[in-house]
């Protein structure tokens, strides 16, 4: 059965939590984590000690591959991160969090960042009524992201946000279920990132 789950789903058990990278098959008992919540391989328990260079480098690639991102694209936000005063940690994940894929998904207009990033990369998505098609686009407060106002994309996403009707929405993102906008209210917190990471273990890593 283990073959049968694909890459995408090995993923989210190699890092022994739930990455989200199925959309709502992961809410679901057919999740591949649910099923089977250990590393893949033959004897996954016959592992030697941690050492503390693996663990940063876990964190790492959880964080990467939780929000789709690339190792080029995440050492060019990592030193802006690094330039920006304040921790660097949070700032590297308050910069993902703004990334507008990310904000699209979490608003409920994507079940998963690859589908948002689809959605973006099609010329489906809008800031303040003007097309944007990339999705490392970093959101201000004050915007409003919408869908162009073409019939199939407004019946996708409303059909969407149907569908997320019961998902929770950050205090920084105001959804219009009526419009299908998503206003930026404020800079999202490091309370309100939904990933469990430890992000010191990342500047460690990427400070050596």
């Amino acid at each position: 059965m283990g073959g049968l789950v694909g890459p995408v789903c090995r993923r989210c058990r190699r890092e022994g939590m739930k990455l989200y990278l199925k959309g709502e098959r992961c809410d679901t008992p057919k999740c591949a984590f649910t099923r089977r919540d250990y590393p893949p391989g033959m004897h996954p328990f016959r592992r030697g000690k941690v050492t503390d260079f693996a663990l940063q480098l876990r964190e790492k690639q959880k964080m990467k591959r939780f929000y789709g991102i690339r190792e080029r694209q995440f050492k060019r936000v990592f030193k802006e991160a690094e330039r920006m005063s304040g921790n660097t940690g949070e700032n590297l994940l308050i910069m993902l969090e703004r990334r507008i894929d990310n904000v699209v998904t979490r608003a409920g207009l994507a079940a998963s960042r690859p589908e948002a990033r689809q959605l973006i990369g099609h010329g489906h998505i809008t800031v303040a009524g003007r097309k944007v098609d990339i999705a490392s686009y970093l959101v201000k407060p004050g915007e409003v992201i919408g869908v162009r106002d073409k019939e199939n994309t407004r019946e996708r996403a409303k059909d969407r946000l149907g569908r997320s009707r019961g998902q929770s929405v950050p205090s920084w993102l105001a959804v219009d279920p009526k419009t299908y906008q998503i206003k930026v209210l404020a800079m999202p917190t490091r309370e309100e990132v939904s990933l469990p990471v430890q992000e010191q273990l990342i500047v460690e890593l990427c400070s050596r």
